[in-house]
């Protein structure tokens, strides 16, 4: 990202005794003084001075020499140099003076003279100045070298497009025309080609249509030039030679050069919509994905094939392992999108093989040798995930071969995987017992808390039989290891908690030791000791340490796992109940749970642990004791029955909420009743290719189905037009703002409503915010009550509110100081630039917790409906709710939601809205604003802050 630079270059201003000194230099023969001079000349005029009666000694001096870096200088110097009266407006009488050395050096016998005199002609902007050099630019065209041909061929294109360019060179055309049926030269064809194209579209067209069958073998300058001809040549309502033009274009697909074959896919595209053509361009752009080596162009060509998927999904399904391939190249960012664009495009009749294909990259991230192995691998099971929620049927193959990273070192990755087997347990009656049996054959693998709570709430649900509940018993028991957690003896001899007869391999003993009063009123020394066990990649998976995962994490100080353990063997007794025949065994069970509970709480409340046991989790666990104690009916079915009824209820809303997202995003589009609907079927098809009958089919159905309506009205494009200055300003200039990704395009109309000619008028520019002016400020003449359209743009370089600010300068013949007219601010709003996304709950957390700017903005609004605010906040900020609604339902009186967008620089904004209602009706609260970078923090804030008080900007 560019950032603007702090370095002040120091520059010494012109003053007299300097231009006597470059005057004296350039009066020298020395020639590096003079080449120095010139510099120094060159850079004092382009700050600004004028240095007047410098060109007479350049005239004099300067114009003979025959030094390749003086004439090369002297070159700039004369494109620099005012050559116009500032008070008449017409050309200097000196600068006829500078004629005959242009045309003695477009004479020159050396080559380098000649071009470099052509080349700064097409920078020449004076007829009165072109006119004697025309013979001597149009004899050049015959000249044997190619450079000079390229040359002259620019400098006859640039004098034809000149205002009054057709009086100089009324033939000119034709004389280009012949020029480039004899040319051999690649760049002089282009040049010819580009000049035809500009002024003599027509003969452009054909020459092109000439050489139809020759494209393929044109350079690839020149087939470049033939791609943006035919481009605009397409855009034209007559649609009588556009089979061959997309001809032409398929010959270019298998061009040598990749430039050629990217613009020709997308010309392609662009020119028709038959599935023929569109298979060809993605089959080329899948090619490209494979065969180019920078990460940048493979981002570009995966941009061009999601567009492709949004119109033409159907064709994009045949290519989807193409696509998969990029997966090869070690880029995050490359394979995300490759992901995201094959999710989309999954079938019943790919889905397996893109999931076998999934497959296999996962097993390669085992080899531990792959760059970010671990994010890739979390990339993939997020994948497969969707397809086995999308199909249910894929979920088998390979739902076992995911749950083995349930101990992965990356937190992450596991909590996906566990996050996965959730889902399809669910969705997958037929796999539940074979899923359950596989969890508890890898429990005791999972390091991470947050993946044995979900593990553990899996056992606890899905345990259905009476095998299935033993073991899961018999599992989380042997993860806990042996009882009590901690011992304490008065003797102050430590003892080993876990195993008393021998020591345990990896074990870490912590003792502590003070005094206590006994019940006979006599000291003693209380002595306690704590083992907790620590894997090691020596241990064998079998030994003690390696199993008791569940005691590890415990001992930490995770008691909410300590109370989700005890919420699981609550269910597990209670089921168990159920299902053994035996009640001695049930209640021998219900006996070593409450023993368990009973030493979490024992733990909990001791002194031995930095921390103590928090209430919900105490609160947690002793309910669970009281179940076990005495249990109903109806607590029964709350507990076996009503928790999964919920999860059920959760996976539906999700569905749904997907579908509803899927159906907003079709484009709906009519045409209107009076709209035209041209009957290609009804034609005479003698000539035409299948691919123009394909054409014919799909321009149908889009006329039919009002594809070709336009996108936006004239009312919306008036909304964009912001007025600069007054009605009364002698300019009156007004700008049309066009909002791209990356640039802001200011249309500015300028309007003299003067009766005098405006001279110089400059519109001036500046910006605060992370926008960087890209063009320099051109000077312009303005007649009276005439109008000047000025383009300017405007680099945009994060999501940041910005201000465009400036004047407008002229002058006129009356009065020789300049004049200002200032310009009103245009604000760039922050809307323009983020748009609603939606991520997963874990990864808003994660960026939750991640991110450093934090802006807190207090609720201040007359709204006293807590739902009504928040879809005042949501409209306002252009954002994505992720909450559900039917986490929103309900008359509580306070409200919580997540809002989630991002940028199109890749920024991720979010946003958490907490509001509750006061006793008096107002909404009081705060909205908390989350990003990475700083801008996107404070300008969301602003607008968040304008809207809520009910602001209209």
């Amino acid at each position: 990202m560019e950032k603007p630079c702090t370095l002040l270059v120091h520059f010494d201003k012109g003053s007299p005794s300097m231009a006597n000194e470059i005057k004296a230099d350039l009066e020298g023969s020395d020639v590096a003084a003079k080449v120095d001079a010139m510099k120094r000349a060159i850079m004092l005029l382009l700050n600004g001075e004028t240095l007047p009666h410098l060109f007479i000694t350049v005239v004099r001096y300067v114009l003979p020499s025959e030094d390749h870096t003086i004439q090369k200088l002297l070159l700039l110097y004369l494109e620099i140099v005012d050559k116009r009266d500032a008070a008449s407006g017409k050309v200097l009488p000196e600068m006829i003076l500078i004629c005959q050395n242009l045309r003695n050096n477009l004479q020159h016998p050396n080559e380098y003279i000649r071009g470099v005199t052509l080349r700064f002609l097409c920078r020449l902007n004076e007829p009165e100045l072109l006119e004697p050099l025309v013979p001597s630019i149009l004899a050049n065209l015959d000249h044997r070298h190619h450079f000079i041909r390229r040359h002259a061929l620019s400098a006859i294109s640039a004098i034809y497009r000149l205002p009054h360019g057709d009086q100089l060179l009324p033939d000119a055309p034709e004389v280009v025309e012949r020029a480039l049926a004899g040319e051999q030269d690649a760049s002089a064809r282009r040049n010819a080609f580009l000049m035809l194209c500009a002024c003599a579209q027509e003969r452009a067209v054909a020459y092109l249509l000439t050489n139809a069958e020759r494209v393929a073998e044109w350079p690839d300058l020149l087939q470049m030039a033939a791609v943006d001809l035919i481009r605009k040549v397409c855009r034209s309502p007559n649609r009588a030679d556009k089979g061959r033009y997309i001809k032409v274009i398929i010959s270019l697909l298998s061009a040598p050069n990749s430039a050629v074959v990217y613009e020709s896919a997308g010309a392609l595209v662009s020119l028709s919509s038959a599935p023929t053509a569109v298979r060809a361009a993605a089959n080329t752009y899948c090619q490209l994905l494979s065969s180019q080596s920078d990460n940048n162009v493979k981002l570009i060509v995966l941009d061009r094939l999601h567009e492709l998927r949004a119109s033409h999904r159907d064709v994009m399904v045949d290519v989807v392992m193409d696509v998969l391939r990029a997966l090869s190249s070690p880029n995050v960012d490359v394979r995300r999108k490759v992901l995201d664009l094959v999710l989309d495009l999954l079938t019943p009749r790919n889905v397996e093989e893109v999931v076998m294909y999934l497959k296999k990259e996962v097993v390669k991230t085992q080899a531990g040798d792959l760059e970010k192995g671990g994010e890739y691998r979390q990339m993939l099971v997020q994948a497969i995930h969707s397809c086995a929620v999308e199909f249910p049927e894929v979920a088998g193959s390979v739902v076992h071969l995911l749950m083995d990273f349930l101990g992965d070192t990356n937190v992450a990755a596991a909590v996906d995987v566990v996050l996965f087997v959730r889902e399809i347990i669910e969705t997958n009656p037929k796999l539940r017992v074979s899923m359950i049996q596989r969890l508890i054959d890898t429990f005791y693998q999972i390091r991470a808390s947050r993946v044995c709570s979900c593990a553990l709430w899996i056992l606890g649900e899905y345990s259905l039989s009476l095998s299935e509940v033993e073991s899961a018993i018999s599992t989380i028991k042997q993860c806990l290891g042996d009882l009590p957690f901690y011992t304490v003896s008065e003797e102050g001899e430590s003892t080993d908690a876990s195993k008393p007869a021998q020591p345990v391999v990896n074990s870490v003993t912590v003792s502590s030791r003070r005094p206590v009063v006994l019940a006979d009123g006599t000291y003693a020394t209380q002595s306690a000791a704590t083992e907790t066990a620590i894997s090691s990649p020596a241990v064998a998976p079998g030994s003690l340490s390696s199993t008791q995962n569940l005691r590890s994490l415990i001992l930490s100080g995770d008691f909410f796992l300590a109370a989700v353990v005890a919420c699981t063997l609550t269910k597990l007794v209670l089921r168990l109940e159920e299902v053994q025949p035996s009640k001695a065994e049930a209640n021998k069970a219900s006996t070593g749970a409450l023993l368990i509970m009973v030493s979490i709480l024992q733990l909990g409340q001791s002194s031995y642990l930095p921390h103590p046991i928090d209430n919900d989790s105490y609160d947690r666990i002793v309910l669970c004791v009281r179940l076990l104690c005495n249990t109903g009916d109806d607590v029964r079915k709350v507990w076996l029955q009503s928790c999964r009824q919920s999860f059920t209820k959760m996976l539906t809303e999700k569905q749904f909420r997907e579908t509803e997202e899927m159906k907003a995003k079709a484009q709906i589009s009519h045409a209107q009743p009076d709209d035209l609907i041209d009957f290609y079927h009804l034609k005479s098809r003698r000539g035409m290719s299948q691919l123009e009958l394909e054409d014919a089919v799909q321009d149908d159905l889009k006329a039919a189905t009002g594809e070709f309506t336009k996108d936006a009205d004239d009312a919306n494009r008036l909304n964009r037009i912001l007025q600069l200055t007054g009605f009364s300003d002698p300019v009156y200039a007004e700008a049309y703002v066009t909002v791209h990704h990356y640039d802001i395009v200011l249309d500015v109309t300028v309007i003299n409503r003067t009766k005098e000619t405006l001279q110089n008028l400059c519109l001036e520019l500046a910006t605060m915010g992370d926008l960087k002016l890209v063009d320099r400020p051109q000077n312009y003449t303005l007649a009276p009550e005439s109008s000047k359209q000025i383009r300017a743009n405007i680099k945009v370089s994060s999501t940041e509110t910005g201000v465009i600010f400036g004047n407008i300068v002229y002058e006129t013949s009356n009065v020789m100081e300049r004049s200002v007219v200032v310009l009103n601010d245009i604000h760039i709003d922050i809307m323009d630039y983020i748009s609603p996304a939606t991520c997963a709950d874990v990864a808003f957390r994660n960026m939750w917790a991640e991110f450093e700017w934090e802006n807190k903005v207090a609720v201040n609004t007359v709204i006293q409906d807590e739902k009504e605010f928040l879809d005042h906040i949501i409209k306002s900020t252009n954002m994505k709710c992720l909450t559900p609604p039917s986490a929103l339902d309900g008359e509580c009186g306070f409200i919580a939601a997540n809002l989630y967008a991002k940028s199109v620089f890749g920024e991720d904004a979010l946003v958490n809205i907490s509001v509750e209602k006061q006793a008096d009706g107002k909404l009081s609260g705060y909205i908390r604003i989350r990003s990475k970078t700083q801008g996107i923090a404070l300008s969301l804030g602003d607008k968040i802050t304008l809207k809520q008080k009910g602001g209209s900007s």
